[in-house]
C-alpha cells in the first residue's frame, strides 16, 4: 500500500486542501493528513478543533487518516511508512517556499519524495488566511471550505 503524507496547519481546512487530498488518492492508496504541532504559531482554531473539522470531512473514507504530529515532517513521514510527502502549489511563491523544504527533506531522508500538485484554477485564490478573514467578518464561506464545515466554522 502506497501512503502519502499531506501536512499543514489547516487553520482552517479549505476546498483547496480537499482538492489536493482527493487528487492525491488518484496516485496513492492512502493519504495521511498530518496536523503539525507548532506552539509558536497563533491559530484561530485550537489543534483539537482543527483535527475534528478534518475528521468530519473524511469520516466515511477509510483511505484517509487524520492525525497530529510534532517534530520534523520528514521523520513523521518515515514513522508512518509514507513513500512521499504531498504538497499543493498555488503560485510561484508557494513553489519557491516548498522547493526549499523539499530539498531539505531529501537531504534528511533520500527515500521519501516530495510530490507537488498544482492547485486547480478555481481554488488557487483560496488560502486559510482568506478563509479566516471571511469567518472573522461573517463573509460567505460557500466555495471556500467543504460544505460540512460551513455551519461548524460559523459558530
Amino acid at each position: 500500500m502506497r501512503t502519502v503524507l499531506f501536512v499543514g496547519s489547516f487553520d482552517p481546512f479549505t476546498l483547496g486542501h480537499h482538492d489536493i487530498v482527493m487528487r492525491g488518492l488518484q496516485v496513492f492508496d492512502k493519504v495521511v493528513i498530518g496536523l503539525g504541532v507548532n506552539p509558536d504559531k497563533k491559530m484561530m482554531f485550537d489543534l483539537e478543533k482543527r483535527l475534528f473539522f478534518i475528521q468530519k470531512v473524511y469520516e466515511n473514507d477509510t483511505r484517509i487518516r487524520v492525525t497530529t504530529y510534532s517534530g520534523l515532517t520528514i521523520q513523521f513521514a518515515a514513522e508512518i511508512g509514507a513513500c512521499a510527502i504531498l504538497r499543493g502549489i498555488r503560485n510561484s511563491i508557494d513553489l519557491e517556499y516548498e522547493k526549499t523544504i523539499a530539498l531539505a527533506n531529501k537531504n534528511q531522508n533520500s527515500n521519501i519524495e516530495t510530490i507537488f500538485l498544482l492547485s486547480m484554477p478555481e481554488y488557487s485564490f483560496i488560502s486559510s488566511t482568506v478563509v479566516r478573514e471571511m469567518i472573522k467578518y461573517k463573509g460567505n464561506l460557500q466555495g471556500l471550505v467543504p460544505d460540512v464545515l460551513i455551519p461548524l466554522l460559523q459558530q
